[in-house]
């Protein structure tokens, strides 16, 4: 077959998809001109149609006819409506009522908690483990925290009488971590501390930890073991007492002349409006310093009677403080180590193997939460101007040079 006969043959047709054809072609025809048929079959195509379109002319009635001009029509949006329906009112009548329940919930709560008391809750305490071991050989933890006032006084008063209570408690480990505080809170739990040791006859154990100093120091020497932490500070046994003098801010500042009337020239030492006197500084040291003074130093002879000497004590009993490893060496203490150390002491003491250690908390209520029991009267607290307006004497250690 020849290629010019192929080419006629599919120029004829018109068919550039027939695949039968092309099949002819790539049999009959050496593959060196397949390509060629296959260009020339296209472009055969392309101008057969071209011719076709080229040959049509309209017709004269098609020419005539009149093509229909289209508008396009003017839309106008309906008006809406204001819509009052039956579910927006639902909707609002019920989101009133939800407001007006809540305040009503509220009032109801803060009523219940201003008719409780403190005293209406009951004084016991929950019990925590911090070490698990033998239920019936148990050894109880307090803590002193902070700088001791009247509040920590009772805290500390409330755990002593939780553990006494309990028949299982066979030794008490008092963990402070406390710079001092004032001299009769501090006095008072070391009067505790000595009344429990007293009424159960069960070893008592004093941890300090970060710090247990001056006021600190005094409630730990009522205990019979004094174990420190390596990094802790402690001693500053001495007593201390600050007062401001506002004279000047109030008359040069304020432009306010303070007027006092007192029945006796020294009711007013040491006073607020006036420079402190030597005379001033010489009665309050012989009627105040002096006395808490000498009890400190009393307390700790007793306390330490085994380590050390009331003259050893007065030599150590300038205010100054001591690192473990120096309160050691001094006979202020009796041993360094961590709490661990210390249930491993006390338990050995005993004679117990494996104690569970426990410790105690308050209970939650809604006094609590709403801050009552700090300050039922509902009233601004006083605590800040009463220390910075009021003379205090102190067991404590403020950190200055």
């Amino acid at each position: 077959m020849s290629i010019y006969r192929i080419l006629s043959s599919l120029a004829l047709t018109g068919k550039s998809g027939n695949r039968y054809n092309l099949h002819l072609l790539k049999t009959g025809v050496a593959n060196r001109d397949y390509n060629r048929i296959k260009q020339f079959s296209l472009y055969s195509i392309r101008l057969k149609n071209k011719e076709r379109f080229m040959d049509y002319n309209p017709s004269e009635d098609d020419a005539r006819q009149e093509v229909p001009t289209y508008h396009r029509p003017t839309y106008e949006p309906p008006q809406r409506r204001a819509k009052f329906s039956l579910w927006r009112i639902f909707s609002s009548v019920l989101l009133v009522l939800s407001i007006l329940a809540n305040l009503f919930l509220i009032l109801v709560v803060l009523a219940m908690a201003t008719m409780i008391s403190p005293a209406s809750m009951g004084d016991a305490l929950i019990e925590s483990t911090l070490v698990e071991g033998n239920r019936h050989e148990k050894i109880a933890t307090i803590h002193i925290d902070g700088i001791i006032d009247g509040r920590t006084s009772d805290w500390v008063q409330k755990q002593l009488e939780t553990a006494e209570k309990d028949p299982l408690i066979q030794g008490l480990i008092v963990c402070i971590n406390s710079p001092g505080g004032s001299v009769s809170a501090s006095d008072q739990i070391h009067y505790a501390i000595h009344r429990y040791k007293e009424r159960t006859g069960n070893p008592v154990l004093a941890f300090m930890q970060s710090m247990a100093a001056s006021g600190g120091y005094y409630s730990a020497v009522a205990c019979d073991t004094l174990m420190a932490e390596p990094t802790a500070i402690t001693g500053s046994i001495g007593v201390i007492m600050n007062h401001l003098v506002i004279k000047d801010m109030l008359e040069e500042k304020l432009g306010v002349k303070p007027v006092v009337i007192k029945s006796g020239r020294r009711k007013d030492w040491p006073s607020l409006f006036s420079e402190t006197t030597d005379e001033q500084r010489q009665y309050l040291d012989e009627r105040i310093i002096q006395p808490a003074y000498q009890r400190f130093v009393q307390l700790v002879s007793e306390g330490r009677r085994e380590k050390l000497t009331e003259t050893e004590v007065r030599e150590l009993a300038d205010g100054s403080i001591f690192t473990a490893p120096d309160a050691l060496s001094n006979n202020l203490i009796d041993d360094i180590g961590y709490f661990e150390q210390a249930i491993s002491k006390l338990s050995e003491r005993i004679g117990l193997a494996k104690p569970t250690v426990v410790e105690y908390r308050e209970k939650f209520s809604m006094w609590n939460l709403l801050g009552a029991q700090s300050n039922p009267s509902g009233n601004i607290r006083t605590d800040v101007l009463e220390k910075l307006l009021i003379p205090q004497v102190m067991y404590l250690w403020d950190g200055r040079p």
